[in-house]
Order: C-alpha cells, then structure tokens, then sequence
C-alpha cells in the first residue's frame, strides 16, 4: 500500500454548482467552504500531514470585481471564525502565493499563519493568488541573485513549498482536466484523480474512495 502524506486539491466548480442549484455563482463559492471542512476532518482522520487547496490563482483576478471581494470576504469570515477551532485541533495554516490583497485581509492572514505556527497534526497550505509560473520565475531569480549553481536542488530550495514534500496525490473536481498553474514542479509525479463532481458536491466518502484507489497503484517513479 502506498502511504499518503500530502493531498492537494483543485476545488474546482463552485460557481458551476451556484448558478445551477441558486442562480448565484456566489452561492456555489459559500456551499464550497462548508466542503472544505468536510476535507479537512477527512484529511485528519487520514492521517494526511500536508493538505493544499487552490483558493484563488493569479489567473482568477480576471473575473468579475463583485465575485473576487465576495471570495475575500467569505475568507475573512472563514478566519475570523474558524481559525481559533483549527488551533484547537493542532492545525497549521500556511499561504501559499503573494499577499496583495486588503490591509485587513493581510493582518488577518499573518495572523492566522502565527497563531497556528507550531501546530503539527495536519498542515493546510492556501494557495491563494499564486500561480506556478510566477513562483518558478522567482525561484530561478533568487537562485541566480544568490551567485548559485542553477539545478534542482538550489531551484526546490527557493520555491515557496521548500519545506513541504511534493504532493503524493491531486484531487481535482468539477470535471475538468488541466493543471491550470499549479504546482506545475512539484506535480511531476504525482498521482492525479479527475473527479466529475462539482466541488460543493464532493464528499468524504468520494475523498475517502480516491484515497483508497491511490493505496493500490503501482508507483515506479520512472522505474520499472
């Protein structure tokens, strides 16, 4: 059996899921936190160390001005709310990305990343305004500013993800397949599950069946 120490998810098919059940692309994004904690006790129960869900890609500020602030408020409300009950449960949040976004929103973010800062049952990565490309490009600058030789190991050093093991498994929901600019490095031999269900749709037992398939598969990592 294969072990599995970190997921990461494309939650792809809230505003699919708002305007087919509320007429509300908003609707669907709200539904879709309560699926997020849905994840996150499966993930616990799994005993899953490493979780990393696409929140908001540096693609997605090209939508409509409404639905970016409603997302950063849902956010907001999802912190100030929750963060304080993921303390208690020994769970770290780290954000993955660049912090450009409201001074509040930012303080807020900061905050929650210290808080939670020593916790160590399960790590939550937010990939929120990040893109993969942009987090490449940087590293590749940092590494040459750094008068170092460029290889893997100097590039992985200074990726946003440097203490965090490449994902074992990709979830991604919605019933789209593409990677769209995530973790286009730390992907490359990861384990990938297309999952037709829109992600306020998508349940533990859904989570729990794709753990349970990935445990079986064979992994040769360019062996035979």
């Amino acid at each position: 059996m294969n072990p599995i120490k970190h997921v990461a998810i494309i939650m792809d098919g809230n505003g699919r899921w708002g305007l087919k059940h509320k007429n509300s692309r908003n609707a669907g994004h709200k539904e879709g936190v309560r699926t997020v904690e849905k994840i996150i006790k499966a993930s616990v129960k799994n005993k899953i160390k490493f979780l990393t869900l696409y929140a908001f890609s540096t693609e997605n500020w090209k939508r409509p001005k409404k639905e970016i602030n409603f997302l950063f408020n849902l956010l907001e409300s999802f912190l100030l709310n929750k963060i304080e009950d993921l303390h208690k449960q020994n769970i770290k949040l780290k954000i993955l990305g660049y912090k450009k976004f409201s001074l509040k929103l930012n303080k807020l973010l900061n905050k929650s990343e210290k808080k939670t800062s020593k916790n160590t049952k399960l790590q939550i990565n937010l990939a929120l305004n990040y893109g993969s490309k942009s987090e490449l490009i940087n590293a590749f600058k940092k590494v040459h500013k750094n008068n170092k030789r460029i290889n893997e190991k100097n590039l992985v050093k200074n990726l946003q993800t440097k203490d965090i093991p490449d994902p074992d498994l990709l979830i991604r929901t919605g019933n789209t397949k593409r990677l769209s600019n995530f973790l286009l490095w730390q992907l490359a031999y990861s384990e990938i599950f297309f999952e037709k269900k829109l992600w306020p749709d998508f349940n533990e037992k859904d989570y729990n069946d794709i753990i349970k398939n990935y445990k079986k598969i064979k992994r040769n990592f360019g062996n035979i």
